[in-house]
């Protein structure tokens, strides 16, 4: 447990230079971006070390793995973010544990998540999951939905009880006008950001950027990012 300790404390450390750096280099104060640590595939041991390590944020992707870690880490203080293709036989579930669910692509998604939120009187924060490699108000290949459908979504999240909408989120896209260019995907997903905040000056949670990223995404104005490997590094994973 003490070599991982010290594996995770320097991989961390590594990932929190390249956060700052890349703040200094965009003129942004390094509080202004938020790390989520994305845990999926380890175990709740190392949830446990990072939390001990000033870690406040995890994220998962798959509720089978995201809620008996989230129930074996239940006495920390930690917020937790889903940010997978979440299915709607899964969201009670997921409910049960998630503070903010950032994949959020699709109507019948939002009913499903307000209902399970007012059931469990929990408010959950939502961020409508961005596609950049979608046609018109289509989903994209890794979840999403296209910029077109971006406003009925934001709309239907704050009209439904139990939910809270707090903005948006993308992932680099691996196809389509933003293939290999990560900044101006970012760069596209702040503009629609921008376009929200206008009306809804509260939803200002745009997370992009993952480990081969971050720099990108911090320069465009992310305000979370979501890291996985630069900080759990390549330790054996679970299932």
């Amino acid at each position: 447990m003490t070599d991982r300790r010290t594996q995770l404390a320097e991989n961390l450390a590594g990932v929190e230079e390249r956060i700052s750096a890349a703040c200094a280099a965009a003129g942004r104060k390094r509080e202004d971006v938020t790390l989520i640590v994305v845990t999926k595939t380890y175990p709740a041991s190392d949830v446990r070390i990072l939390h001990g390590l000033g870690v406040r944020h995890v994220a998962e992707n798959r509720d089978q793995d995201a809620a008996p870690k989230a129930a074996a880490c239940a006495d920390l203080d930690l917020t937790w973010h889903f940010v997978g293709q979440l299915q709607t036989n899964k969201v009670r579930s997921v409910v049960g544990y998630a503070d903010v669910v950032q994949s959020v692509d699709r109507l019948k998604l939002v009913s499903s998540l307000s209902a399970a939120a007012e059931n469990a009187g929990r408010e959950v924060g939502c961020l409508v999951q961005v596609a950049l490699d979608a046609e018109s108000d289509q989903r994209g290949a890794r979840g999403g939905v296209g910029p077109d459908g971006v406003e009925e979504l934001a709309a239907a999240v704050e009209a439904a009880p139990g939910l809270r909408f707090d903005g948006l989120m993308t992932v680099a896209p691996l196809a389509g006008p933003y293939e290999g260019r990560p900044r101006a995907a970012f760069d596209r997903l702040m503009d629609l950001s921008t376009a929200l905040r206008a009306t809804r000056p509260a939803a200002n949670m745009v997370s992009a950027g993952m480990s081969a990223d971050l720099e990108e995404a911090v320069a465009a104005g992310a305000t979370h990012v979501r890291i996985g490997s630069a900080v759990l590094g390549d330790r054996p994973r679970l299932g």
